[in-house]
């Protein structure tokens, strides 16, 4: 097996890029307090939003426009129902995306006659690619960073974003309390709903931003269940790193380090197809009871300290 290096780290960061998107997703409402599982939903609702709204309006931009709008509706729909409505918010999540699953076929087969993809029945639009001048013709580094989607240096940017947001802004800080304690933070004048509702709403740009990428960058046409799983890998790329921003991103990163490694040996290599489409959630799940180990073994040392400290 011959693996063109270059081309495969080029495609890590591509394949990174919904996960990034939905990791940011993920981590402003684990900041609130709230673990939203439906980004899954959201992220697929907006993918055949932005496929749907390019082809209706001829506008690729419209189609990124269509796949917000959509992220911030779904995310909105899912706080009404648990903040205002007091629904739970897991079985809500559950609820919707096992509704979005198929909801969206539906939706695609009255568009289109079809229930398995938007391609023969949609015209393509794609998210333009970035040539960056100068850089695009170093030989090595042209190759990976030169001609990325332009949503690919967005999710780079939005993690500074989100960065920027949790610790550096009165609001980041309101997030922060209110997913710390929520009854604290109300008796000092914060609305906890406000604050969530807020929080959805951000929620939903980042899994509208995921859902066009597959759509229009990724692939040019929406296909059923194209989410394929990158919002539960989103939430779990957070929780490794512990709802940091900047973790939680290089965490992304890996996690399309694995999608990469899987694509390229299923094309290069003759293994079970369905053996190497399990890579990216085994990985998921060791990387995750790694980092559960290592959380335990740190509360451990801490909690032996104190004891000590204690007998001191």
């Amino acid at each position: 097996m011959t693996i063109d290096i270059v081309a495969f780290i080029a495609e890590i960061f591509r394949m990174a890029t919904p996960l990034i998107f939905a990791a940011m997703a993920a981590l402003i409402c684990r900041q609130a307090g709230m673990f939203n599982m439906g980004i899954e939903g959201m992220i697929l609702c907006s993918a055949l939003s932005a496929a749907t709204f390019a082809h209706l309006f001829k506008n690729v931009w419209a189609g990124l426009l269509g796949a917000i709008l959509m992220g911030l509706v779904t995310g909105l729909l899912i706080a009404f129902v648990s903040i205002t409505g007091k629904a739970d918010l897991y079985l809500t999540c559950i609820a919707f995306n096992l509704a979005a699953t198929g909801g969206t076929v539906f939706a695609m087969f009255m568009m289109t006659g079809e229930k398995s993809t938007t391609s023969g029945a949609f015209k393509s639009f794609q998210i333009p690619n970035i040539e960056i001048p100068v850089i695009k013709d170093i030989p090595v580094l042209g190759r990976i960073v030169s001609g990325q989607s332009l949503l690919t240096w967005i999710a780079l940017l939005s993690v500074f974003l989100m960065w920027l947001l949790l610790k550096r802004t009165r609001l980041g800080l309101r997030i922060r309390a209110v997913g710390e304690n929520p009854h604290a933070a109300e008796s000092v004048g914060i609305s906890v709903p406000k604050v969530g509702y807020i929080s959805f709403s951000i929620c939903g740009i980042m899994s509208g931003l995921s859902g066009a990428f597959l759509s229009m960058s990724w692939v040019t046409y929406f296909m059923r269940n194209m989410a394929n799983g990158r919002g539960y890998i989103g939430l779990s790329a957070q929780n490794m790193a512990n709802g940091e921003p900047i973790g939680s991103a290089i965490a992304g990163v890996f996690f399309g380090f694995c999608q990469a490694l899987s694509i390229t040996m299923k094309n290069q290599t003759k293994f079970p197809t369905e053996f190497l489409e399990m890579i990216p959630y085994a990985a998921t799940i060791i990387a995750l009871g790694l980092t559960g180990m290592l959380t335990i073994r740190k509360r451990r040392k801490v909690e032996s300290g104190q004891a000590a400290a204690k007998k001191d």
